[in-house]
């Protein structure tokens, strides 16, 4: 009798990745960071255990957006106070904080439970080039032959 793999928490192997956002859709960009911090492109992916791997994503700054989504895009937050409805474009948030557009993209592809919130904080985000993270010796992952 044959048994399905499930993977175990304590059993998965964690790789880091650097992502290059410069002149990447952020649409294309977010699904592949997706898919890989919730770990579906491991022959070990389990849908209910963490097997994903932790991304960095440099250059958020020049990210592409397509089509009229610089003006058209709205994200909106409330205050939770009447009349706190405010709403920004694509645009404006690329300008002014590049990584929480990355993030928001990102994050929003996710699962909405506790298991999608863990996923997303092995995401690091960063505007420019750099990122502290060389001690982890992560691997640069070319996501133009992947698109």
């Amino acid at each position: 009798m044959r048994t399905t793999y499930m993977a175990k928490p304590d059993e998965v192997d964690r790789k880091w990745y650097v992502i290059d956002a410069t002149d990447v859709s952020l649409g294309r960009l977010s699904t592949v960071a997706a898919s890989i911090l919730r770990g579906k492109d491991k022959p070990t992916y389990t849908p209910h255990v963490d097997t994903g791997d932790n991304v960095i994503v440099i250059n958020a700054d020049k990210v592409k957006l397509t089509g009229k989504k610089a003006t058209d895009k709205k994200y909106y937050r409330h205050s939770h106070y009447p009349g706190g409805l405010t709403s920004t474009s694509a645009g404006e948030m690329r300008a002014k904080n590049s990584r929480r557009l990355v993030e928001t993209s990102v994050k929003g592809m996710l699962p909405k439970n506790p298991l999608g919130r863990a996923q997303g904080m092995k995401l690091h985000v960063y505007g420019e080039a750099t990122h502290p993270h060389a001690a982890q010796k992560p691997e640069v992952l070319d996501i133009t032959n992947l698109i």
